[in-house]
């Protein structure tokens, strides 16, 4: 069993593109769309530390939602996974970015909007997600839970899964089939490399990027 560390060395010197291409290959859903850089944040890896939040239907004072589970965190290998944000309304902002840049949180994801997003990107805290806004959440969504499983973009994502946000998107990889995804994704990447080196030589592009020939990628030949 490779060492966590080593995952997510190996993650981070692949690209969304290839890792997407990974799970196609392996049937899983994990690719994601429209959950994009909210600022020209850089790519970011780690695990999932998901977040469902929902409409406020009382009008009782309660914890800044996000907050509890920021304030949770011991490790230096988290993203934030944040569901369930509606449309217009910020589930994020620079007050629990510089929160998260201190207990060395990589970076938030969010199926919704972040405000403020001036704040983050002052200090380099990845921000990845639907869109900016500037309407606050206060008195208008809360934390439902944290460490369930949640929806992003149509992904289930469990707490602990591996993430990977790039200016692509953002794709989800299931913890348990992390290191059968690496494999494949690291063949595919060599493979490519090779293709686009034989474009480069002069070579058929049409014949480069025949069906045959990415087959060969599943079939595990490095030819």
């Amino acid at each position: 069993m490779t060492q966590p560390n080593a995952i997510l060395e190996r993650l981070a010197a692949l690209d969304t593109n290839t890792v997407s291409d990974a799970l196609d290959y392996l049937g899983l859903k994990g690719a994601t769309y429209g959950l994009r850089p909210l600022w020209n944040c850089p790519k970011v890896v780690g695990r999932a530390s998901t977040i469902q939040v929902g409409p406020k239907t009382d009008s009782r004072p309660t914890v800044h939602l996000i907050t509890p589970v920021i304030e949770e965190v011991t490790t230096d290998d988290r993203i934030l996974v944040i569901a369930g944000g509606p449309e217009g309304i910020s589930c994020w902002g620079d007050i629990i970015a510089n929160a998260a840049r201190v207990k060395k949180i990589r970076g938030t994801v969010i199926d919704g909007m972040s405000r403020d997003i001036e704040g983050s990107e002052s200090i380099g805290y990845p921000v990845y997600g639907r869109g900016i806004t500037m309407i606050s959440a206060r008195n208008r969504i809360v934390q439902v839970t944290s460490g369930q499983p949640v929806q992003m973009a149509g992904v289930t994502v469990n707490q602990d899964d591996y993430v990977i946000a790039d200016r692509c998107g953002t794709v989800f990889v299931p913890a348990a089939r992390i290191e059968e995804v690496l494999d494949l994704g690291e063949r595919i990447a060599r493979r490519q490399d090779g293709m686009v080196q034989a474009v480069r030589g002069g070579r058929s592009v049409a014949e480069v990027m025949h069906d045959k020939e990415f087959e060969a990628i599943n079939q595990g030949s490095t030819k």
